[in-house]
């Protein structure tokens, strides 16, 4: 009897009225992964997951089921925002290893090369823009909002807004989440003893599409998160345990004679 082999990645997506830049992006992540030497031993799947999307996202997303095996589609009920689309990609995927990344088409997907390698020495391996291309509001308001939170949870991130990461399994099995918790990924990942490094990676403008941040939900409202970050960190419970095992007996067992 034939066994199903598991993904041994997971690339999980949120998706949010990104119609014009689906089907490239998708295209770009199946061209990457095919011809990794991870994906003749075992497949990948690309979890897309659609938040709530209004533009026809939705029927688009349904359409590439037809196209690729290695294609997973998440419809939620409606918008909660990012931090929800990825618990739910997480909870879905398979793989034994989940990256994530925004469906905008501002990242490239052959970055993740310069990520993989380091999953065999730490936890948590994220990308951080060396370039960012950004309007000044933007760029200043996430300049603000890494400066403290670094300075308030001291999580040595630079960009934490940036959505290529890569996870061991174990990460996302044992982080909470909560509303807007995808900007803490690093510090709540670091929380819970796990290890963390950056690597540069590519940033493009966005072409299609508007953004769904401004300076409201970027700086403000992870300042305000910031507290409950904080809260967690002085109350997390991080413990190893060792199990006693009974002494084995040394006694002979008698033959009768």
């Amino acid at each position: 009897m034939s066994t199903l082999l598991l993904p041994w990645i997971s690339v999980v997506i949120p998706i949010k009225d990104e119609r014009d830049n689906i089907p490239l992006l998708v295209s770009q992540l199946l061209k990457f992964f095919e011809v990794r030497p991870e994906s003749k031993t075992a497949p990948f799947e690309l979890v897309l997951v659609d938040d709530g999307s209004t533009d026809g996202s939705e029927s688009l997303l349904d359409e590439l089921l037809t196209q690729s095996k290695a294609v997973r589609v998440i419809h939620l009920d409606q918008n909660h925002g990012q931090t929800a689309a990825f618990d739910a990609g997480f909870r879905q995927a398979r793989g034994a290893l989940i990256a994530t990344m925004d469906g905008d088409l501002q990242y490239d997907p052959n970055d993740f090369a310069a990520l993989l390698p380091l999953v065999e020495q730490f936890d948590l391996v994220c990308g951080y823009r060396a370039a960012r291309h950004d309007n000044m509001v933007r760029r200043w308001s996430s300049k603000i909002a890494n400066h403290v939170r670094n300075w308030v949870v001291h999580d040595g991130i630079a960009d934490t807004g940036c959505s290529l990461k890569i996870f061991r399994r174990a990460v996302v099995e044992r982080m909470p989440l909560f509303k807007n918790m995808h900007r803490f990924f690093p510090a709540v990942a670091k929380m819970y003893g796990f290890t963390v490094t950056e690597v540069p990676v590519q940033h493009f403008p966005r072409v299609h599409g508007v953004s769904k941040y401004g300076v409201g939900n970027r700086l403000f409202a992870g300042l305000y998160d910031l507290f409950a970050v904080r809260w967690m960190q002085k109350r997390c419970l991080n413990y190893q345990m060792r199990e006693s095992k009974p002494p084995q007996s040394n006694e002979c067992q008698k033959g009768d004679g």
